[in-house]
């Protein structure tokens, strides 16, 4: 049992060795897979334009590359394309039975142009040209039975042939070289072919290069590695790579600007040797490459290595500032603390504390008893201590030492003025560490705050200030003897914030959250905006508030698109801004915990998620680039886009409107990334932010003049050039010059017709308006009449009223009469009683002048003078009325009352009552219907 353990143990250590036994830092290594250039997996030669684009000989068809975009174009037979070269402003490609050349057009895109048609009858069948190889004027397309030499100057064609067939093409400086299996090396001179070897080994073995030496050549073939040809005496040229280039097979190759070899292999990646034959890398898919077939090779104007590989195409950065160590294996795990100390570089991760010696490409080792996640490393008065979730450690070497283990450990901040004691922010606040018989040991824990310290900083009052990202800012008073906290005091600003950190810079402590960096007044207590550092929050995107110290004074920010830095100027206490165009995608590290450790006098190492970058500044430099508009595309409104000319001028419909711009800055780097500003002149004047975006769309713009602008930056250095497009948006038809004439001239006819029109109008109004007055005049004339007619009556009215009134007065004077004469009666009768004679004669005379008769006849004529209609009226309608009944409604006429009517009635006022009781029924009035108000209304 204890066997099968210890077999486990040592089965464990070896693999952990195994994995980690490639320490080394590798250049940057961009992949690009077939889901990402979106044609064939195999890409079989490459080539590089003068503005830098990129072109491959896919499985698919021509594809482009231009920094931003891939673009592919089908081959021109739809068969693989096999070999590209380009040539001055051509771009050669060859195929199946098939070769030809490409050239751009006004518009951006390429235009093939075969020339094996021209001599279609001398291709043989089955015929594919998997090489390109220009000298002077002449291109050579190679097949594996012939090479088609051109002459591009007068069009013809010489053809080379071999009987046991071609393996491969060769340029050397000045010759052109070609291998026939079983025949040996030649050489093309005058357009004819020239043995130049036919050593047993180069008549066996395939022959991958061939490169010149001052003295001779250097001949690399597929299996058995370099040999010299000096004075037609081949010997072998040792590297040492042979033994596992053994042990391979050598597809590809490619002599470096630097004299450097780049070998590919068919299994075991690529080898970066030196002109001496050491091997520098050996790159393979575990370290970073798609795949571990390399089926070209090509170095490019930026001395990147471009690899087109079995699946997929790889770009190796090996100028680049940043080379990166990747842990593809996950037993090193995330990097969150680094050091450089006593010659190892320690790296603390997730998984443990590691180390190796720095100048050596060991293995990395993980330290005893440190299994875990490690938080920091600090280096003090010449110890290295570790903060770790299990405590504090101390390092020595390839051990571990833990002194404190009650609690993890975030953080080391020396005491001031008091060489031998540590602070240290632990997981439930802070403790004391103190040096006793060159031994560091805990001595005890603050008491008093009990909350997590992953940042604080210590001033010269023992007053201690901590960061806590979900309680924000903290300010605690110690006691000399640092036993314990009296007070600590909460601020209420600045706030508390995601990601934040507090960090003690040129003897000053600020405080970084999204708001901005905030430092302390000494003064006053109180934190402040800093301006200058709170500057680059304002320029990008917020990811974290982290700040780093390193070792030459510079204070870090890890942001979004960039990772900034600022030092003091050495002519002033101003600080200067360094930018350093790494995005935090590109780093993949986690955010709020961002480390960068100075390793050297200009390196830094960058911990990430799988490993660590190595970077130096010195490095930073970078070649001139240029900006170029690539595309211009225009369309309808849900139309399809339309690739116009970027050569010229351009002139769009209006109803083409829709104008998308695409550009790029042809650069290869994996971390860096070039930044683009736009501008439209006539639409939108100012520049726009920074962008990595390579394109923009301008939709439904309005008629008129318009120039674009581009520019762009890389590596925070601009591009010299602007890269400039101007083009007009045309004027609908309705809107041209043409239409407005029409429009004049058609104004003018609608003006003549209109003031006709209105004159007409105006004319029929006036006779209108006359008719109109004529009628008034004749309604007015009406209305005249009719108030003459109104005074008439009303006149009438008052003349019968008059009347009405006269005949009422004279009823009442008969009525007074008869009362008179009816009074003289009764005392003549009561005296006649004792009778004369002549009293009764009296009598008779009286009874005579008062008869009802005659006063009725004098009343009815007097009343139908003055309202003649009415008793015919009243007897029409009532048909029963008596004489008596029209006598008493003629009284009632005239508005009489009972006692006014009874004497001219000659009867009682009751009598007049019953009369006026009877006539109602007969008349058949309503209950509520008075009779005089009947009466008075007929």
């Amino acid at each position: 049992m204890q066997i099968n353990k210890l077999t486990k143990y040592f089965f464990y250590t070896l693999m952990l060795n195994f994995l980690l036994s490639y320490s080394q830092e590798l250049p940057p290594i961009i992949k690009y897979t077939p889901a990402n250039y979106e044609a064939g997996n195999q890409n079989w030669m490459i080539s590089q334009d003068k503005n830098h684009y990129l072109y491959f000989a896919n499985n698919e068809g021509l594809l482009e590359f231009n920094g931003s975009s891939w673009l592919l174009y089908p081959s021109p037979n739809e068969t693989v394309i096999r070999s590209v070269k380009v040539i001055n402003d051509k771009i050669y490609t060859g195929s199946y039975m098939e070769f030809g050349f490409w050239k751009r057009q006004d518009n951006g895109q390429l235009k093939y142009t075969s020339l094996s048609k021209t001599i279609k009858s001398k291709i043989l069948n089955d015929e594919n040209f998997w090489n390109i190889i220009n000298f002077d004027q002449w291109v050579i397309f190679q097949s594996l039975n012939r090479i088609y030499i051109y002459d591009s100057q007068t069009g013809s064609f010489k053809i080379i042939s071999s009987k046991s067939g071609i393996t491969k093409s060769y340029r050397t400086n000045n010759s052109i070289y070609f291998q026939s299996l079983n025949e040996g090396l030649y050489e093309i001179e005058s357009g004819k072919s020239k043995l130049v070897s036919d050593s047993e080994i180069l008549k066996k073995y395939r022959i991958v290069n061939v490169f010149t030496l001052n003295d001779g050549l250097l001949i690399q073939t597929e299996f058995n590695g370099f040999y010299k040809l000096v004075d037609n005496i081949l010997s072998k040229y040792t590297t040492e790579a042979d033994s596992e280039l053994a042990t391979t097979r050598i597809y590809s190759s490619q002599r470096l600007s630097n004299g450097n070899f780049a070998i590919g292999t068919v299994s075991n990646g690529i080898f970066i040797l030196t002109e001496e034959g050491k091997v520098i890398y050996n790159l393979t898919q575990i370290k970073g490459l798609t795949d571990n077939t390399a089926l070209s090779l090509f170095e490019d104007l930026d001395k990147n290595i471009w690899v087109g590989s079995d699946n997929g195409i790889n770009c190796i950065n090996l100028l680049a500032p940043i080379h990166s160590y990747t842990d593809n294996t996950g037993v090193l795990g995330t990097v969150y603390a680094s050091k450089l100390y006593h010659g190892n570089l320690y790296i603390g991760t997730n998984h443990g504390l590691f180390y190796r010696n720095y100048n050596s490409n060991g293995e990395f080792k993980l330290i005893s008893g440190t299994k875990g996640q490690v938080w920091s490393l600090f280096e003090y008065d010449g110890t290295l201590f570790c903060g770790h979730d299990s405590g504090t450690f101390i390092i020595e070497e390839n051990s571990a030492k833990n002194i404190f283990s009650m609690s993890g450990t975030w953080k080391f901040v020396p005491v001031p003025n008091q060489k031998s004691l540590l602070l240290q922010g632990n997981y439930y606040g802070i403790s004391v560490l103190t040096k006793i018989n060159n031994q560091w040991v805990f001595r005890n824990k603050i008491k008093g705050f009990d909350y997590s310290t992953r940042y604080f900083e210590i001033d010269d009052e023992f007053e201690v200030y901590v960061s806590h990202e979900s309680q924000g800012v903290f300010r605690l008073q110690l006691d000399n003897n640092l036993l314990k906290t009296s007070t600590f005091t909460s601020y209420p600003s600045p706030k508390k914030g995601r990601n934040s950190s507090l960090v003690k810079f040129n003897n000053t402590i600020y405080y970084a959250y999204k708001d901005g960096v905030f430092k302390l007044n000494i003064k006053t207590k109180q934190f402040e905006k800093d301006k200058v550092l709170s500057s680059v929050f304002d320029k990008d995107e917020y990811s974290s508030g982290k700040m780093i110290v390193d070792n030459s004074n510079r204070i870090w920010f890890f942001f979004k698109n960039h990772i900034y830095n600022f030092s003091t100027s050495k002519l002033s206490n101003q600080l200067k801004q360094n930018v350093i165009p790494i995005p935090a995608s590109s780093l993949n590290a986690m955010l709020g915990y961002e480390n960068i450790t100075q390793i050297g006098t200009s390196e830094y190492l960058i911990g990430i998620a799988d490993g660590y970058l190595i970077l130096n500044l010195n490095n930073l430099i970078y070649n001139n680039h240029i900006v170029y508009i690539t595309a211009i595309t225009s369309n309808k409104l849900n139309g399809s886009f339309i690739n116009n000319s970027i050569q010229k001028e351009g002139n769009f419909k209006y109803n083409e409107n829709n104008i998308a711009f695409s550009y790029t800055v042809p650069e290869y780097n994996k971390y860096i990334k070039a930044e683009y500003q736009y501008s439209l002149e006539g639409f939108q004047d100012e520049w726009s932010p920074w962008s990595v975006k390579s394109s923009v769309n301008f939709k439904n713009l309005s008629s008129g003049d318009y120039v674009f602008k581009v520019r762009a930056k890389f590596a925070n250095s601009y591009i010299g050039n602007t890269a400039v497009y101007s083009f007009t948006i045309l004027k609908p038809f309705y809107a041209t010059n043409f239409a407005v004439f029409v429009y004049m001239i058609l104004l003018l006819f609608m003006s003549y017709y209109i003031h006709k029109a209105y004159k007409n109008y105006y004319h029929k109004q006036r006779e209108k308006l006359i008719e109109e007055n004529n009628r008034l005049l004749e309604i007015k004339e009406l209305e005249m009449e009719q108030q003459l007619m109104k005074l008439e009556n009303e006149q009438l009215s008052q003349d019968v009223y008059a009347k009405n009134h006269e005949l009422a007065v004279s009823s009442m004077s008969l009525n007074s009469k008869n009362e008179l004469l009816a009074f003289i009666q009764e005392d003549l009768k009561k005296t006649y009683e004792n009778g004369t004679s002549k009293i009764k004669s009296v009598i008779k005379t009286i009874n005579k002048n008062i008869s009802e008769e005659d006063s009725w006849k004098v009343f009815k004529e007097a009343f139908d003078s003055a309202d003649k209609d009415f008793l015919k009226k009243i007897k029409q309608a009532h048909s029963t009325l008596t004489p008596n009944d029209l006598r008493l409604c003629a009284y009632l006429r005239l508005n009489l009352s009972s006692k006014e009517v009874a004497p001219l009635l000659n009867i009682s006022v009751r009598s007049v009552e019953i009369k006026r009781y009877r006539l109602r029924k007969k008349m058949d009035l309503l209950h509520e219907q008075g009779l005089v108000e009947y009466i008075l209304s007929v």
